[in-house]
């Protein structure tokens, strides 16, 4: 539990500096957009949440070495092996000039360092005739980084209101934990561990009046870190089914997915072009529809932060059954099949004005 303190200070001590001082900085790290069409905040705000957890991380982790070499090794690596994804997505968050293609490209390197570094290539998913092709070394190795870059890529695009992106990676994590702790591989639970600490501190900030973002570096590093040690259980645990981390994080990954058949079949547009037509906007449209507050502003910012329980909830319907059956891949699968079901029925209902009474928050 040491890992989840000293992480969660260190991360809360430097978003209290960041935001203290966001006068010294906000002209390279604020948030001035405040008119795009996926900008719902009102006021410049620093988007360098990503520093704080990625110094929460390493601080809580690199103090392992003294007392225990195979932790602080293992985290080292790891650490190491973030750096690209989460300095190119820091690089977004200052210049805004970075594309997504860049960031997932840096992404797919980072997964090739943490894979070579430590024996983490993907070989099986338990599908028939698919694992035949995988056995190939060569394309193990490219569907293995492209499947992390693509999870840490969700935890990007669904970074849209405060306390989403970063309170389901919280969840995620928590359900590694457990899991890690089952099979007694301690180098993970600890890493799940600081991970946790270093995004509640952020959160304290972040959740619920955006005082912080996550920015590009903190989405892509805290989505790499989860995808990495998903990956690493599963393969250094074989009694883990390869589908207990797919179905931990289906939210993000359907709705990144989902996303691009949407663009592309159909608005007929580029899978990379923004819209505002997530899942987590139509429920901030068309499901939150009170607030109490003086001014625009403050309206704004509170239906802001009443979104985002909604898609806890969501991301719980998939990590509370991936936790119950960690070990037993076909009821994996039928969860996983299930969760795409109840998505697809939840957005199509609230797209065509049919949202359940349930979801609907209105004061009368």
């Amino acid at each position: 539990m040491s890992a989840i303190i000293f992480s969660f200070f260190i991360s809360f001590l430097l978003c209290l500096v960041l935001i203290r001082y966001q006068h010294l900085h906000a002209k390279f790290t604020g948030d001035g957009d405040l008119t795009g069409i996926q900008k719902f905040h009102t006021s410049i705000v620093p988007r360098i949440g990503g520093l704080p957890i990625f110094f929460g991380l390493a601080g809580a982790l690199l103090i392992r070495w003294p007392s225990n070499a195979q932790v602080g090794t293992f985290a080292s690596l790891l650490l190491v092996a973030a750096l690209p994804c989460f300095l190119m997505g820091l690089a977004e968050d200052i210049t805004k000039k970075i594309r997504a293609r860049e960031r997932l490209l840096a992404t797919m390197v980072s997964a090739a360092i943490a894979s070579q570094l430590l024996d983490a290539w993907l070989t099986n998913v338990q599908i028939f005739g698919v694992d035949w092709i995988l056995a190939i070394p060569l394309i193990s190795m490219i569907f293995t980084c492209f499947c992390i870059a693509g999870v840490a890529h969700s935890f990007n695009l669904i970074d849209g209101y405060h306390g989403l992106s970063s309170a389901v990676a919280t969840i995620i994590l928590i359900a590694l934990a457990y899991v890690a702790f089952q099979v007694r591989d301690y180098p993970i639970m600890i890493c799940c561990f600081a991970g946790i600490g270093a995004i509640a501190g952020f959160l304290f900030w972040n959740y619920p009046k955006g005082l912080i973002f996550l920015g590009d570096g903190g989405a892509y590093l805290i989505g790499f870190w989860i995808a990495e040690l998903s990956l690493l259980l599963v393969l250094r645990n074989p009694i883990v089914s390869k589908w207990f981390p797919l179905l931990l994080c289906f939210y993000p990954i359907f709705e990144t997915l989902f996303t691009i058949y949407r663009r592309l079949f159909l608005k007929r547009i580029s899978p990379g072009i923004p819209d505002a037509a997530h899942l987590h906007q139509i429920i901030y449209k068309r499901a939150v529809r009170w607030a109490v507050g003086t001014s625009e502003g403050e309206l704004k910012t509170q239906r802001n932060a009443i979104t985002a329980p909604y898609l806890w909830l969501l991301s719980s319907l998939a990590v509370v059954p991936a936790v119950l059956f960690w070990n037993n891949h076909i009821a994996l699968k039928l969860f996983s099949g299930l969760f795409a079901l109840t998505y697809i029925w939840l957005y199509w209902s609230i797209v065509r004005f049919k949202t359940p009474k349930w979801l609907i928050i209105n004061k009368q």
